[in-house]
């Protein structure tokens, strides 16, 4: 993880103020996988390593939120080395949740060759993942990418993946095996469009990343669309199995990545797309990032066209400052890395001075705060602070913490200062300053005390 430490910054901080989207700025994220999971949204990403000019993808990333717009990094939860017999090729995964236990369907390339679609198993969302079979749990032999599922109300559930082709099987209950043959969904005009060119494999509309979703009676067969660059398009079904009818064009191409991947949930009264672009510093269709849209349905069924925008605009709940958060919880950064180890988990990098994370409607209440205590590090010998501002980078100064040398990332020092009179709902920036060579600081997690009981 120590590996690529580049600084993930937008530079025009005026346009950062109000950005929420990409979601994850630390890193780069791709391939969104939506879950609900209780009252906490759990989004598992693909990850294209810094700097990469073709898909070098690793492992798998999980994100989780309330509230829409604060988002915590959860870390690596699976790996291609959860597989035995996978080689390369971490790709667009999802997981579901069954009888308390969590599935993970991934795409990947094994050792002998070839793609296949395998599964891992947890008790918990945040793993750890392990693989109950030992080997594929389904391979066609051509374009075995892409895994999407979906348990319908009746407890069957469906697998459905592809490219160039779309497959579907139905899953057994143990969700680890399935029934039946392999069945290829038929690409007709009617089903997916009609692709403009001609390409013999490929007569539709249909690309690949399929993301299989019911809302009310409609079930609805999201997809990356082609010809290249890809946009978003969708097919509706009264039926998980179709047959499909084109339904059209749900985002159309943009965002400076060549290819696109939806992923959609409902979530406390709202439906949300999920989808990459290449939008972050260095970004492209190698270095992707994950971003959101709220979804909005007619009358029919079908689903309001949409753009890419800046992302959610407002909460769905303020944010508790007098109980532990980490610090890789937050809605905007600049100038942040994304890190994990055995010691505390996942932290962030400060990367230069002026770095700053963003944390979304902190709700000091009426009383206001105390004092403000941070787990924090660096290795660098003096001069370096952790500022604590409302509402801008430039805001108000709550506190200065000064960060201590503590000699590298498996080595911390828990600080405290007093903070400035404060109440009601702000947003919080965390600022690091200190004119340092490479990584200025590291952080894991920050808390308030109330200055009383209201």
């Amino acid at each position: 993880m120590k590996k690529g430490l580049m600084v993930l910054s937008l530079g025009l901080l005026a346009a950062s103020m109000q950005a929420q989207n990409p979601i994850v700025q630390t890193m780069y994220t791709a391939d969104p996988a939506p879950m609900v999971s209780g009252d906490r949204l759990f989004l598992y990403t693909s990850h294209d390593e810094d700097a990469s000019t073709w898909f070098v993808m690793n492992d798998w990333k999980l994100y989780s939120t309330t509230d829409m717009v604060n988002w915590t990094d959860h870390g690596v939860v699976l790996s291609l080395k959860t597989f035995d017999w996978a080689k390369s090729d971490a790709w667009a995964m999802q997981c579901v949740e069954r009888d308390g236990k969590y599935y993970a369907y991934v795409p990947v390339t094994m050792k002998k060759g070839g793609g296949a679609i395998g599964v891992a198993v947890a008790d918990s969302p945040y793993g750890p993942f392990y693989d109950p079979l030992g080997k594929p749990l389904v391979s066609s032999g051509r374009g075995d990418i892409d895994p999407t599922v979906m348990i319908d109300d009746d407890g069957q559930a469906y697998l459905y993946w592809g490219n160039p082709f779309c497959y579907y099987v139905k899953l057994n209950e143990d969700m680890i095996s399935y029934s039946g043959d392999i069945v290829r969904v038929p690409m007709t005009e009617e089903a997916f469009g009609k692709r403009e060119g001609n390409v013999a494999e490929r007569p539709t509309r249909y690309e690949e990343g399929p993301w299989l979703y019911k809302h009310n009676d409609w079930y609805y067969l999201l997809w990356a669309g082609g010809p290249i660059s890809e946009h978003l398009g969708y097919s509706m079904s009264k039926s998980p199995t179709g047959p499909w009818k084109y339904a059209g064009v749900l985002m159309p191409t943009e965002g400076r990545s060549f290819t696109n991947h939806p992923g959609i949930v409902d979530y406390k009264g709202g439906a949300y797309l999920f989808y990459h672009n290449g939008a972050l510093p260095g970004g492209s269709g190698f270095t992707r990032s994950v971003a959101v849209e709220k979804a909005e349905f007619n009358s029919d069924g079908t689903i309001k066209p949409m753009k890419m925008t800046e992302g959610i605009q407002k909460g769905l709940e303020t944010l508790n400052p007098y109980r532990k958060t980490e610090a890789e919880t937050m809605a905007f950064s600049e100038g942040m890395k994304a890190d994990q180890n055995e010691e505390v988990g996942v932290y962030v990098n400060a990367m230069k001075d002026g770095a700053y994370i963003k944390v979304r409607d902190v709700d000091f209440r009426k009383a206001g705060a105390a004092k403000v205590t941070a787990r924090v590090g660096t290795t660098h010998n003096g001069g370096v602070t952790l500022e604590v501002r409302t509402d801008s980078p430039e805001g108000p100064l709550l506190a200065t913490l000064k960060v201590p040398l503590t000699g590298w990332d498996d080595r911390w020092a828990v600080v405290t200062a007093d903070v400035a009179k404060v109440s009601g709902v702000h947003d919080l920036y965390f600022v690091c300053k200190g004119n340092k060579p490479g990584r200025v600081m590291y952080f894991d997690y920050w808390m308030f005390s109330p200055a009383n009981a209201d």
